[in-house]
């Protein structure tokens, strides 16, 4: 890949809550290990395991999440 993949920072007292990008799901200590990360149209977003599960396909396939 041509894109540096910048590696996430570990969480802790700084960490970001990461929030389901498909159902709103809050994680309140950045995304864990479980949930899948998708880069579209330059920025990152974040699926809640119920919905990476739901959307398995899709997102093997490599469709934006508009698309499902």
């Amino acid at each position: 890949m041509d894109q540096p993949n910048p590696h996430p920072a570990p969480p802790g007292p700084e960490a970001q809550p990461a929030v389901c990008a498909r159902c709103g799901k809050k994680a309140p200590d950045g995304a864990p290990p479980t949930w899948t990360c998708s880069v579209e149209n330059g920025s990152r977003q974040y699926f809640c395991v119920d919905c990476a599960r739901a959307n398995l396909r899709a997102i093997e396939g490599r469709l934006d999440s508009s698309w499902w």
